[in-house]
């Protein structure tokens, strides 16, 4: 699986995300933000490039952070096809990959402990997208809300 992680600044567990991936064996890390030298470290410009990468097939899934995550996940979520889902702990993780099948988890540099990241991550790729009908329709109908129907 290929992960693509973008940050706006490199505190809290943000440059231990991207060791925790790679200690996990994910090939391919995609970085931006502040992560990559090369690219611009604001929240919505790293989070969008991030999302892209989903989008346009280059990665699997992406996890994008901030200082709250709010703003991350606001800027994924304006990028056609992701589903990113603010996560604070395990719960909503497995929530948010069953029920809202998510393809970005965003995540607070703030307020994300070490422990509640190892925690999250195992939740995050653990989980696989429901296979109830109710579950399917609503992700469909978030389709039809992207293409203006």
């Amino acid at each position: 699986m290929r992960i693509s992680v973008a940050a706006d600044e490199c505190v809290g567990v943000a440059k231990e995300l991207v060791a925790e991936l790679r200690k996990r064996g994910f090939d391919g890390v995609l970085t931006h933000g502040a992560l990559s030298e090369a690219e611009r470290d604001d929240w919505a410009w790293a989070s969008e490039a991030a999302a892209r990468d989903v989008a346009e097939g280059r990665a699997d899934q992406a996890i994008v952070c901030c200082w709250t995550g709010t703003g991350a996940s606001i800027a994924a979520n304006k990028v056609a096809g992701i589903r990113a889902a603010l996560c604070g702990d395990a719960v909503t993780a497995a929530g948010a990959r069953k029920w809202n099948d998510a393809n970005v988890l965003a995540l607070s540099l703030r307020s994300t402990s070490a422990a509640e990241l190892t925690e999250i991550l195992d939740a995050w790729f653990a989980g696989e997208p429901s296979a109830d009908a109710a579950d399917r329709a609503n992700i469909a109908h978030l389709a039809k809300i992207e293409r203006g129907h």
